[in-house]
């Protein structure tokens, strides 16, 4: 990727005061539940700067991408997701990728959003329309992607992607994501909260001869008032973009909203808006061609010839001799 410089003098500012960013990892509930907690504003502008978005395009695509940094987490091993929203909407969708190495990329499925009057709120629902969530992965040694597919029903992305989850992964799961945009649309602050129920919480497997149906039924019952109590405090968080803005850090979430749940930050990552694209990898790719192409390009074609990543809105120029 060719990384955009963040020029603008107040956000530069911003990011001076408020927290770095990074994602803490942790657990509670006795290692019932897991989470995550993502403070992403410099990710964010770094993506609104390399696609150059406005900014509903850039409040579309920041939720989306903070939600695909949540999916990190849950990436067994060498992972890497695709998570594609496609719409019948003005907005038509989104399709970001996020891998476990820690960077996500993404991009506008439709680059300007035609809108008939200017946003009084910043409900997407409108820009939305009937259509699918899917989420693709593929890990290290596998030959094809696993590929789960739910219908857009809230027409909102974390309340959708908590959709999938439930139906296509059969995980409990919420996601939660923020993004404050000041007076003139700037992001001073952005992040997400992901919390998901750990297999088999609540009690120990069995088989159905030996164990006895009271105490499966009275654990069932202490997991649910569990999730019950943990859902409330979920909801309990403020706007997490505002909360960054206004110099909010990670553990002190976690630490104040679940406290009573016992808490323990198990690991701090660093998560970047990056794209592993290049100019030899696209040379590479032009040159794979059939040969009649390959040569009409040579022979007739602009020199360099210029391409554009998608997912980064980096701008590659290919000349003639990286193709023979």
């Amino acid at each position: 990727m060719i990384k955009a410089a963040i020029t603008d003098e107040e956000i530069l500012s911003q990011l001076s005061k408020i927290e770095k960013d990074g994602m803490s990892m942790f657990v509670m509930a006795d290692g019932k539940l897991r989470g995550a907690f993502f403070n992403g504003t410099q990710f964010l502008n770094q993506m609104r700067v390399q696609h150059n978005y406005g900014i509903l395009e850039s409040y579309i695509l920041g939720q989306a991408c903070l939600c695909s940094a949540l999916m990190i987490p849950t990436m067994k091993g060498r992972e890497h997701l695709s998570f594609r929203y496609d719409t019948n909407g003005p907005a038509a969708g989104f399709l970001c990728e996020a891998d476990s190495t820690g960077y996500v990329r993404g991009y506008m499925l439709q680059d300007h959003i035609p809108i008939d009057k200017p946003l009084e709120n910043w409900d997407l629902s409108p820009f939305f329309g009937e259509g699918t969530v899917t989420i693709s992965r593929i890990g290290e040694g596998m030959k094809e992607a696993q590929t789960g597919t739910t219908e857009i029903l809230y027409k909102n992305i974390a309340q959708d992607l908590t959709h999938y989850f439930s139906q296509s992964e059969q995980t409990k799961t919420a996601f939660n994501t923020g993004i404050q945009m000041d007076k003139n649309g700037k992001i001073i602050g952005a992040g997400g909260m992901f919390l998901q129920v750990m297999p088999f919480a609540g009690g120990k497997r069995g088989s159905a001869q030996t164990e006895d149906s009271g105490k499966k039924d009275s654990d069932k019952d202490e997991l649910d008032d569990l999730l019950r109590r943990v859902e409330n405090a979920f909801k309990a968080m403020p706007s997490i973009g505002q909360w960054i803005s206004e110099g909010g850090k990670r553990e002190d979430a976690i630490y104040g909203l679940f406290r009573e749940f016992k808490p323990t930050v198990v690991y701090n990552r660093d998560i970047i808006y990056d794209c592993p694209c290049s100019a030899e990898n696209f040379a590479n790719s032009i040159k794979r061609l059939n040969k009649a192409e390959l040569d009409d390009i040579i022979a007739n074609g602009p020199d360099p010839i210029e391409v554009t990543c998608h997912n980064c809105g980096s701008v590659y120029k290919i000349t003639k001799d990286m193709l023979k």
